[in-house]
């Protein structure tokens, strides 16, 4: 009986250490990916990136998360949950610049790194902003799509996301500075509309936009959901070639557009570079970075960017997609 009892206690901690052997040495630091909506190509995108840097960097568990509809009231329950999961880092591209500051400063406080990207939260309630271009760069490459859809005097209009969306107001905002100027003299800004980065009220929002200004040129989208939505009711609304669509689109998404000549060209920066960025930009706080300026961070393969005062970055310009190249990006995103 005592050499049985001896054989069990033997087999027990032999089997304990194996399973201590078996478990990995440390547990993955998960960094949550928080975008604006789930089922959005662009952030589905993002978040390929994401996962090719966590696994580059190694160590890392990307939890992908958002709401089904792009509020910010969807965004803050779903921050709560990963504050209670003790997540790493929130990296996220936010509905609402400040509603969602409470929230970040409360994972701020409990050690948890927060970084936005795409669409930027006040400075205050993030330790760095990563945008996907400079908001000048992208107010003036809207402007020179338009004019090149439309023609030195067309009559424009700008179907937006939410009213609320940082970086689609802060390019709005620049296109109206660009339009001033007198180059761009002729063109004529009818309206600037929400879809709320929804394809049903985007697609309605356009509707209204043909019935409104009867002389509309150009619809300018600088949303992925809105060019989409855009681009389509020009088409069943049989408008092709009297009303253009361009703005900021995925090459997937717009190549059938491209070619039915709704759209003659629009642009984006690679959503998968900017996902995998904004992953090596959050380990770099977990590792000890200072959300100062003048911090130097490295964003992996895409290089290293300095943070500004308003502790931001940039990535590069958008590039422009036409009927010469669509095609061979939208294999890609």
């Amino acid at each position: 009986m005592m050499k049985n009892k001896r054989s069990l206690l033997l087999g027990t901690v032999l089997f304990a250490g194996v399973t201590m052997l078996a478990q990995p040495a440390f547990a993955a630091d998960k960094i949550a990916l928080v975008v604006k909506s789930l089922g959005n190509g662009f952030f589905d995108a993002a978040n390929q990136g994401a996962q090719d840097a966590a696994k580059e960097i190694g160590g890392i568990e990307i939890i992908y998360t958002g709401p089904a509809k792009a509020t910010a009231e969807g965004q803050i329950e779903i921050i709560n949950t990963l504050i209670a999961q003790n997540v790493k880092a929130i990296v996220i591209s936010a509905n609402d610049p400040d509603a969602l500051v409470p929230v970040l400063k409360k994972a701020m406080q409990r050690g948890i790194k927060v970084v936005s990207f795409d669409s930027g939260v006040r400075k205050d309630g993030r330790l760095m902003h990563l945008a996907p271009s400079s908001t000048e760069l992208i107010g003036q490459k809207l402007v020179t799509m338009a004019e090149d859809a439309g023609g030195k005097n067309a009559e424009i209009a700008v179907l937006s996301a939410t009213a609320q969306a940082t970086n689609q107001n802060a390019w709005i905002a620049v296109m109206k500075k660009v339009l001033a100027e007198p180059a761009h003299k002729g063109l004529k800004l009818d309206a600037v509309v929400y879809g709320d980065d929804q394809t049903d009220k985007s697609y309605r929002e356009a509707q209204g936009l043909f019935k409104s200004h009867p002389n509309l040129k150009v619809i300018v989208a600088p949303t992925t959901v809105g060019i989409a939505a855009a681009a389509k009711a020009v088409q069943d609304e049989k408008k092709v070639g009297q009303i253009f669509v361009t703005g900021l689109g995925l090459p997937s998404e717009m190549a059938g557009h491209v070619h039915s000549k709704a759209v003659k060209n629009f642009a984006i920066w690679n959503p998968i570079d900017l996902g995998y960025s904004s992953i090596y930009a959050a380990q770099a706080f977990i590792k000890g970075a200072k959300s100062e300026a003048g911090t130097k961070i490295s964003l992996g393969k895409v290089g290293t960017v300095t943070l500004d005062k308003e502790n931001e970055a940039a990535m590069a310009e958008p590039f422009t997609y036409d009927e010469s190249n669509v095609d061979k990006f939208a294999k890609f995103f």
